[in-house]
């Protein structure tokens, strides 16, 4: 997919300047395209559980390297192509890969608002901060709330391939975007398989038909923000040779209230989340049970170059067992493996525009977002942890 997207971003601003030695025309292509990038390290330890690579000796295995591109191709039509290489432990391999490419075509532009249509590999419209996951800088503190956003299955959150709609307009009771999209999810992530099954299989999963949908509101620039999010993802099983668990399927079915305010020096967000998951046609009757997962945060900005946060974030995997004694009754796992409740308090720098150092701390109650790939062994995993990280990350 990379490919194709970066052939076709350079072959066409070829094309555009075609040998002819017009200065202007050549001036007017270079300056419809436009290029970033960013590189983040990050050092985590841990004083137990394993956290991107081996954290409880001090892990540097999460790092990030991104190019992204813009390229206006007309008034109404733009490609956007951004390629990421990103290691974070066991959970993601460092191979160069496409975070997303698409093509964007405004199908009705006006004074009040723009309906258009994206195909590719797009972007998944799922609460506030997926759509920035990507960048350190544009991320609200080094890990994402995990009770929503999933760092173990960063890729399969990230984008799909697929089609989206999407509508934004303004009016005087504030601006509003809308967007619905048709696709088929990601599976590149590692951990998927295990964190399904809890141990590798000899199958595949294939991402199918799926949906998801946004809407999202804001007032006075951006002072109050509130957006629904709802998605019917869908995976499929192809058992392997010789394969003891039957074709099957998983559905993720997520609903999102998410609420922001924010001042000139200090912010508050929240969001809450129900989340219905079903696995069925495996053999045995179908699984089927439905979680919570809510964070509160508040940011301070005492300074122009400095901020401080404290959030709280909680996860229960299944409402009807929140302190997962019924789940170790039945599979001899922890019970601590269904739940998380998070206090972390973070800071950050920004040096300069392209510069910025940030370090936070965790105080965990419960390992339900910890990786199986990288705590094989969930029997020796400890309920009560901590989790110290800190972050450099640079942006062109």
């Amino acid at each position: 997919m990379y490919r194709v997207c970066t052939a076709i971003l350079f072959s066409s601003a070829s094309h555009a300047s075609g040998g002819d030695t017009d200065n202007k025309s050549t001036s007017n292509w270079r300056e419809s395209i436009q290029f970033h990038g960013f590189a983040t390290q990050s050092y985590i330890h841990t004083d137990s559980n394993n956290f991107f690579g081996s954290s409880e000796d001090g892990s540097f295995d999460f790092r990030e390297l991104g190019i992204n591109s813009l390229w206006r191709v007309t008034g109404n039509l733009q490609l956007a192509v951004q390629l990421v290489a990103r290691e974070a432990g066991e959970t993601d391999d460092g191979d160069l890969r496409v975070d997303y490419g698409f093509l964007d075509y405004a199908l009705i532009n006006s004074d009040t608002g723009t309906t258009g249509l994206r195909i590719g590999r797009v972007v998944n419209p799922y609460g506030f901060y997926n759509d920035t996951r990507d960048m350190a800088a544009t991320r609200p503190s080094i890990l994402l709330p995990q009770s929503i956003y999933f760092d173990q299955n960063r890729n399969f959150a990230l984008s799909s391939d697929g089609v989206q709609l999407y509508h934004e307009y303004s009016k005087d009771s504030g601006d509003y975007t809308v967007q619905f999209g048709v696709f088929e999810p990601r599976m590149r992530d590692p951990d998927f398989e295990p964190s399904l099954f809890f141990q590798k299989v000899p199958g595949d999963l294939e991402g199918a038909a799926s949906w998801m949908g946004r809407i999202l509101y804001e007032r006075d620039f951006g002072r109050i923000r509130l957006a629904f999010t709802a998605a019917d993802v869908n995976v499929d099983y192809a058992p392997g040779p010789a394969d003891p668990i039957l074709p099957g399927e998983f559905h993720f079915r997520p609903y999102i209230l998410s609420a922001q305010y924010n001042r000139e020096n200090w912010s508050l967000t929240a969001e809450y989340a129900k989340r219905k998951a079903e696995l069925e046609k495996f053999g045995p009757p179908p699984v089927e049970f439905t979680g919570t997962s809510y964070f509160i945060q508040g940011t301070y900005r005492f300074h122009q170059d400095w901020e401080i946060f404290v959030r709280y974030d909680e996860l229960i995997w299944d409402d009807d067992d929140p302190d997962g004694e019924d789940f170790q009754a039945a599979t001899g796992l922890p019970a601590h493996s269904q739940f998380a409740k998070d206090w972390t308090i973070g800071l950050r720098w920004d040096l300069n525009t392209k510069v910025m150092l940030r370090t936070e701390w965790h105080n965990v109650n419960g390992t339900g977002w910890l990786s199986n790939l990288e705590n094989p062994n969930p029997t020796v995993t400890e309920q009560y942890w901590d989790l110290f990280s800190v972050t450099a990350s640079i942006r062109f």
